[in-house]
């Protein structure tokens, strides 16, 4: 379908590919955050942003940050990103393709003599995929106030968080400090991670929430044996219970994920001792990462498993400690207005669209806990990300840009009759 959109795929395309260039050799597509490729690929991305004629700086918590001044100074500043690192043998678009649309509205808006009231801002945020210090949403927890001080210590390779920071031209030591009242609405656009907007031939994604992420720590202890001893109905075999409770885990969040909101639950990590070949397994450790988009799903979960476990281990004859939650994140919902806005402005450049959560984590998860925010889903393809395989269309990114060009010039609007 053709369409007439007020942004230009050719520079989408572009810099994505001038992006995708910047990457180590053979490991396509890695450039991490805090490593030398980052810091080449946020010099591509900044000389962009001058030449949209966007006034540049990097912020306390090393965010490069490209504003656009409004005709009104002090009304407030909208903005728009995402970020630039990637996993390790990581995505093309994962982040890049919302840093790059939000680049493309801005040039949109002066290709077309578009005067805001208010300031835009476009920013690429530090570090949102987990970094070599072991975290994440580096940049949008800091420029919000919320990076825990402790992290700042942790360190990796030599140095630690703060000197990183400080490497890539923030200012540490002010980062508890931060805030930024002045922000009146954030807007991200993202590859979707998933295959419902492919499936159901959805242009866009309208992000009703992030969901919470808890994750849960569960020990089965047994006895270890002789392997080729010990009769099989004499065992106190650790591995064979918590195999059974990894398939009810499974089934438990399949069940529960056919309810209203989204759902998932899955056991990522897995830790067996003596792992010997003739012992029969004493001790395993289980790890799982539950997603929910609605907190009453996860506290009725983990009240199952809490009750599941105790007739596991009675049936299976071991000892299955009392599952901990390890880390416990509630779900954040995007501003309702928001969603109205996006929703109208998919209607204007002739976007379908669908509602839907978010299971993966994003930098809007840390803004909306200080700002009025929300994101949009572009498809990619199979919905593969975090891998080499990972694709979306550009004609799709594009699209997405288009939305937020017009939920930009809306937002511009409606905040401008809500401050008169």
């Amino acid at each position: 379908m053709t369409r007439n959109l007020p942004v230009n795929t050719g520079r989408i395309a572009e810099d994505i590919d001038a992006l995708a260039g910047i990457t180590e050799p053979g490991h396509p597509w890695t450039r991490r955050a805090f490593s030398p490729l980052f810091l080449e690929g946020r010099t591509y991305i900044e000389a962009r942003m001058r030449a949209a004629g966007l006034e540049t700086r990097i912020d306390a918590a090393g965010n490069l940050i490209g504003k656009r001044r409004g005709a009104i100074d002090g009304r407030g500043t909208m903005m728009l990103g995402s970020h630039s690192d990637t996993v390790p043998d990581g995505g093309r678009f994962d982040g890049i393709a919302g840093v790059v649309a939000a680049l493309e509205v801005a040039r949109a808006l002066s290709d077309k003599g578009l005067e805001l009231d208010h300031d835009l801002e476009i920013v690429d945020f530090l570090a949102e995929e987990v970094s070599i210090f072991g975290v994440s949403c580096i940049g949008s927890r800091g420029m919000t106030g919320q990076l825990p001080e402790a992290w700042l210590s942790r360190v990796t390779e030599g140095r630690d968080l703060a000197e990183a920071i400080a490497e890539v031209g923030g200012r540490p030591g002010v980062l508890s400090q931060q805030n930024r009242p002045d922000i009146a609405g954030f807007l991200e656009l993202h590859i979707e991670q998933g295959p419902v907007l492919e499936n159901e031939k959805k242009d866009i994604g309208i992000v009703t929430a992030i969901a919470g992420i808890t994750r849960i720590e569960i020990v089965v202890e047994g006895r270890a044996d002789h392997a080729g001893t010990t009769p099989m109905d004499s065992r106190s075999d650790a591995l064979v219970a918590a195999a059974q409770l990894v398939l009810d885990i499974r089934n438990a969040a399949a069940a529960r994920a056919k309810t209203p909101g989204h759902f998932a639950a899955t056991v990522g990590e897995f830790r067996i001792e003596p792992n010997a070949a003739n012992v029969v397994p004493s001790k395993v450790v289980l790890l799982i990462d539950g997603r929910a988009e609605v907190r009453n799903d996860m506290e009725a979960f983990c009240e199952w498993l809490d009750e599941h476990v105790i007739k596991l281990a009675i049936a299976y004859g071991v000892s299955i400690k009392s599952p901990m939650r390890v880390s416990d994140n509630r779900p954040t919902p995007s501003d309702a207005g928001l969603l109205k806005t996006l929703e109208k402005a998919c209607g204007t450049v002739g976007a379908s669209h669908r509602r839907m959560a978010s299971g993966a984590g994003h930098d809007m998860a840390w803004i909306a806990k200080v700002a009025p925010a929300a994101m949009i889903f572009v498809p990619c393809r199979e919905g593969r990300s975090h891998s080499a395989d990972e694709w979306a269309d550009n004609d799709d990114i594009a699209l997405g840009a288009a939305v937020l060009c017009e939920a930009v010039l809306d937002m511009d609007k409606s905040l401008k009759q809500e401050n008169a």
